[in-house]
C-alpha cells in the first residue's frame, strides 16, 4: 500500500493505541534471551513516536506492561523494570526537545520507589509540552483502570447512590481522562485480541492487527494501519449512507 504524506495527514486518527507483541518471540527467533527483545522494542519507540507526531497523531498510548505481566520469569520482570527505568532517565531530553508530553497510566505504587520517582520527575519535567502526548501503559489492566474509577467516583460522591453514576462522570475518573478514546488500535505480533487493555476506552476503536513483531515495527507498517483507518467508515453505531468501508485487515511479516 503506498500512500502519500498529505494523505495520511489528513485521515491520521487523533489517538493511536498499541500493544507492542512479539518482543519475546523475535529474541527466541535469533536465539538470544527475552531480555534482548524488549530491549529491541523499546528502540523502535523513539521512531515512532515521532512517525505519528509528523502525522499529525496528538495521542499515543503504548501497553509496555500490564497487571498479569507479574507472572512472567522473575529475571523478565527484573528486565523490564530496569528498562523502564533507564528509558525514564535516558528520553526525557529528548522529549523535551521534541515536544513530547510524558505519561504513564496504571498503578504505579506497584512499582519501587525509584522508578515511581523516574515516573514523577518525567511527567514533570515534560508537562509543558503539546506537540503529542506519549502514555506508557504500566502495571495497567482495563479492568483495574474502571474499578478504580468506580472507586474514585465514590470517594467524590460520598452518600450518592451509584444511580447517579454516567458514562461522563465515570469517564472523568478513568486514568486517562486527559486523553480523547483511541480512534485506532495497532497490535503486533499476529495475535487479535486487546489483552485488558483500555477497555472502557475502546468501545469504538477501529482495530489492525499485523504479524509484524514489535521489534520489526516500521514506518511503512503504521503508515498501513493510518491508511486503512483513514478508509474506515466511523459512524459510532449511527446508520451509514457510505460504500462499505474497507474489512479489518492483517498485515503479513
Amino acid at each position: 500500500m503506498t500512500v502519500s504524506g498529505s494523505i495520511l495527514k489528513e485521515s491520521a486518527p487523533e489517538h493511536i493505541a498499541i500493544i507492542m507483541d512479539g518482543n519475546r518471540r523475535w529474541a527466541k527467533s535469533f536465539g538470544m534471551p527475552a531480555a534482548m527483545g524488549h530491549a529491541n522494542g523499546a528502540r523502535r519507540v523513539r521512531s515512532i513516536v515521532q512517525a505519528c507526531a509528523d502525522h499529525g497523531v496528538r495521542y499515543l498510548t503504548l501497553f509496555a506492561f500490564s497487571t498479569e505481566n507479574w507472572q512472567r520469569p522473575a529475571e523478565e520482570v527484573s528486565s523490564l523494570m530496569g528498562l523502564l527505568a533507564y528509558y525514564l532517565q535516558k528520553e526525557v531530553k529528548d522529549m523535551n526537545a521534541k515536544g513530547v508530553r510524558f505519561k504513564v497510566v496504571g498503578d504505579v505504587s506497584g512499582f519501587d520507589a525509584r522508578i515511581q520517582a523516574l515516573i514523577r520527575d518525567a511527567q514533570d519535567n515534560t508537562a509543558h509540552n503539546d506537540t503529542i502526548t506519549l502514555t506508557i501503559a504500566a502495571n495497567y489492566g482495563g479492568r483495574w483502570d474502571v474499578l478504580q474509577a468506580v472507586k474514585a467516583w465514590q470517594a467524590a460522591h460520598p452518600g450518592e447512590s451509584v444511580n447517579a453514576m454516567d458514562d461522563a462522570s465515570l469517564s472523568a475518573h478513568l486514568g486517562m481522562a486527559y486523553a480523547p478514546d483511541p480512534d485506532l488500535l495497532i497490535r503486533t505480533g499476529g495475535e487479535s485480541r486487546i489483552s485488558n487493555f483500555l477497555l472502557w476506552q475502546m468501545a469504538y476503536t477501529e482495530m489492525f492487527f499485523t504479524d509484524v513483531l514489535w521489534p520489526n515495527f516500521s514506518d511503512q507498517v503504521l503508515n498501513q494501519a493510518i491508511a486503512w483507518y483513514g478508509q474506515r467508515d466511523r459512524r459510532f453505531g449511527g446508520a451509514s449512507t457510505s460504500p462499505a468501508p474497507a474489512a479489518n485487515v492483517r498485515v503479513k511479516a
